[in-house]
């Protein structure tokens, strides 16, 4: 296995500049083409605006690839054979030389390895509902790996109460990005708490650095509302949805093929509203991570 790095990104990270990681799975199997390689790209260009470098990473060959050029975009982007990997995955793409999409937990552990501080997400996975065992393997990953990560909240067709539980049991701090509740994906608010507000980067980088002086090992996680202009209700989705799950039961969709089939089935049943908010927060997360990041590179 080799953890290729791509020039700009290595020397960014050499320098103590700024880098945000970026997750492929949205890409390979979160939202459909032409909509996918499109907001990957739109994705790397919010991250240059605002004065960073960025690192989309992914799995070729059963290489770590951190920072894609147009070409490997393009090959998640239209390619039906790339295996979307989570941790305990890992060591299976390298054996096996694999081409994968990685999910918030893979990107947050390779982003970590290659020196990346920063990472921006749509939403993490959580607690899936009806059944409390289920619990993503991102949320493991970022209760043992010290990295920013930028993201909208848990997925709506989650647990939210059961995964903000967790990550409070388990002491991921959980911020608040100019909000003073945790977001719900596409909707603004859910009525659940969060650790503490933030409203600028320079203060997310404080909090940054005073947990890497204690010695922590959690992520922490700045939860950042959808626009305005693209917010959902969210009763309205909680109806949508409820009847998107009921379908994924009739059609018997289990274990990590559920959150794509429903998001799916919900930007269908939404005429593409729910589409439209996703790309728009994942735009805004990645303009907000790399704020953070030019911050943590400048000292504060």
């Amino acid at each position: 296995m080799k953890l290729n790095i791509r020039a700009e990104v290595s020397e960014a990270i050499e320098r103590g500049r700024a880098v945000v990681a970026l997750e492929s799975t949205v890409i390979a199997h979160g939202l459909p083409y032409p909509h996918n390689l499109e907001t990957a790209l739109a994705c790397e260009t919010a991250v240059r605006e605002k004065g960073a470098f960025p690192a989309t990473i992914a799995v070729f060959d059963g290489d770590f690839h951190v920072g894609l050029n147009i070409e490997q975009i393009e090959q998640l982007a239209t390619r039906k054979d790339i295996r979307k990997i989570s941790r305990r995955d890992l060591a299976v793409a390298v054996a096996n030389r694999l081409d994968c999409a990685t999910t918030v937990a893979t990107t947050t552990y390779i982003a970590f390895r290659a020196g990346i501080k920063v990472f921006a997400t749509g939403g993490i996975g959580g607690v899936h509902r009806g059944f409390e065992a289920d619990i993503s393997a991102d949320l493991p990953e970022l209760a043992q790996t010290p990295i920013t990560v930028v993201c909208s909240g848990a997925k709506i067709v989650l647990d939210l109460d059961r995964t903000r539980e967790w990550l409070e049991t388990y002491g991921v701090t959980v911020l608040g990005w100019k909000c003073d509740e945790l977001p719900a994906f596409y909707s603004r608010t859910s009525g659940l708490s969060i650790d503490e507000r933030v409203d600028s980067a320079e203060g997310v980088a404080a909090i940054a650095n005073a947990r890497d002086s204690l010695g922590l090992s959690n992520s922490i996680l700045v939860t950042a509302p959808i626009p305005t202009a693209d917010e959902i209700d969210r009763d309205e989705l909680e109806a949508v949805l409820a009847d998107a799950l009921e379908y994924a039961a009739q059609n018997n969709i289990r274990g990590k093929d559920v959150t794509p089939f429903l998001l799916a089935e919900m930007s269908q049943r939404t005429e593409g509203r729910t589409l439209a908010a996703n790309i728009s927060l994942l735009k805004n997360n990645a303009a907000i991570a790399a704020e953070i990041a030019v911050a943590m590179a400048n000292g504060y």
